[in-house]
Formats: structure tokens, sequence, C-alpha cells
């Protein structure tokens, strides 16, 4: 896919990344003391069940306080909050918890995801899980290096690489869940797994990071809204993987998201999906 221009001189990258920082922290400071600590979990749906708690409203509340400190004139766009200044060139897109239903559940693949664009564009994004003390990040600097680094345990800083599968049959691929699937889709990720050499179910986000770190090939799902995906799309096609939507096309507002670790793979795997 071909790069759409962005103006990297027009936001310093040391500001960007403490900005980042300072928001995973914060974000942290409400969702790790609810962690694995019962608390109070409301359903956003009359059927179904779609949970928030008040680790999600009250984090994003914090993350959203960092950026307005930061960068006063940018947009925000949260899940739990919704838009302000929609109209601003910049927006930072928040998921305060990617996989409210794994936090609840006790399971430590649940994350903060925060992303900006640019004019519709992704420009920079982190995924922290702060209970296992790794963080994702990618942005792009002044001289437009792609740089996409790993924060293992607050310490040790190692640039995320991702495989080189190139082979559906040495392939690990995770899904959260095939049941989130609609029938269609169902049936094209249906046609997708016995192809690959070993599928794996869960994670949410965490498991975007997995690939962006090079230890799975693909990730595959559908029925995303635009804060699952924002932080993610620098984050993988920083470490040299693809993203893209399940007709090859601009993944960057949600929907059906195939990621892969290299272009061999992703053609590969999208040729399946497509049918």
């Amino acid at each position: 896919m071909s790069e759409q221009f962005v103006p990297h001189d027009l936001l310093p990258t040391e500001l960007l990344v403490q900005t980042l920082h300072a928001a995973c922290v914060a974000a942290a400071v409400e969702t790790l003391p609810r962690f694995r600590a019962n608390t109070t979990v409301s359903n956003k749906q009359q059927a179904g069940f779609d949970p928030v708690t008040e680790a999600d409203q009250a984090a994003e509340t914090a993350i959203i306080s960092v950026i307005q400190d930061a960068f006063p004139d940018h947009g925000i766009v949260g899940e739990e909050h919704g838009a302000r200044a929609s109209n601003a060139d910049w927006q930072w897109i928040i998921d305060p918890i990617d996989g409210t239903r794994a936090f609840i559940s006790g399971l430590p693949v649940w994350g903060t995801l925060i992303g900006l664009y640019w004019r519709g564009v992704p420009f920079a994004g982190v995924l922290d899980q702060p209970f296992t003390q790794e963080r994702f990040m990618a942005y792009t600097d002044a001289t437009c290096m792609r740089v996409s680094e790993l924060s293992v345990r607050g310490n040790t800083v190692a640039p995320n690489k991702t495989r080189t599968t190139t082979d559906l049959a040495d392939a690990i691929m995770m899904t959260t869940s095939p049941r989130i699937f609609n029938a269609k889709d169902g049936a094209r990720y249906d046609a997708l797994e016995p192809k690959v050499k070993l599928p794996r179910y869960g994670c949410d986000c965490y498991a975007y990071g997995m690939l962006a770190a090079g230890q799975i090939d693909l990730v595959v799902e559908s029925g995303l809204h635009i804060y699952d995906i924002a932080a993610i799309i620098p984050i993988v096609r920083n470490a040299g993987g693809v993203v893209t939507n399940w007709q090859g096309q601009d993944p960057s507002k949600g929907g059906s998201v195939l990621a892969a670790a290299n272009e061999s793979l992703h053609e590969k795997a999208l040729a399946v999906l497509k049918g």
C-alpha cells in the first residue's frame, strides 16, 4: 500500500513520545488497582453483553487529561466519553481497556490503546499492558524514520520485528474468537483456519503486540471500531507487518482486519478471505 503524506515536522517527536508514555502511566493508575479486584461491571447492551467497568471510564478520563495538557488543540475520540474537537487535523483515538471481557475475567491479555491520526492517516500508536509491564509503541519522527519499539518491564527498549514466515502452513494465527464473526465472515475465516499450522483464540489487542514482536504471524478479526485498530496500525506496520481490511484496503476506520507479518503471507491469507 502506498504511504500517504503526513507532515512529520509539525509534531515534535520528543513531546509525542513523552505524551504516549505519560498517558499509559496515567491509565495504569486507574486500571491496575481494579484488575483482579472484582470491580463493578455494567452492560452497555440491552440484548447481549458488552461490558464496561469503572476502570474503562476512569482510565479514559486520565488519558484525555494528559493529552489535553500536551496538545490542547488536538481532537480526541474515546470509546467511553465520545469525541471532542472533531474537526481538528490531529485526532487521538482511545480505547482505555481493549479486552474488557479479559479484564473482568482476570486474564492479562487486555491493553490500553492510544492512536494518533493526521487527517485520518495513522501516525503513531501505543499498546500498553501494565500488568505484564509491556508497552508496544510506534511513531514517525521528523526525519520520517519509522520507529517501532517494545519496552519490557519498564526497563529494556528493543525494536519490534515481525516474522519472516511466508507459507500459511507454517503460520501461527490468532483471532479473539471464531464466534464473533457473522455468517459470511465466519465462512471465510473457516476457510482460512485449516490452512495454518496453529490457530489460537483470545488475546484481543495483545495478539497484535505478539505479531509485532515476532511471536505469531497472523491476526484475523472483524467488527472492529476505529478505537480498536487506530493504535495497532502503526505498531504492526513499523515492525515490518501489513494491516488491511479483508478487501486489501484501508483499515483505519475499523471493520474487518487482517494483520500479517509480511507482504507475502498477507497476500496468501487475503486470497483465502476474499474467497
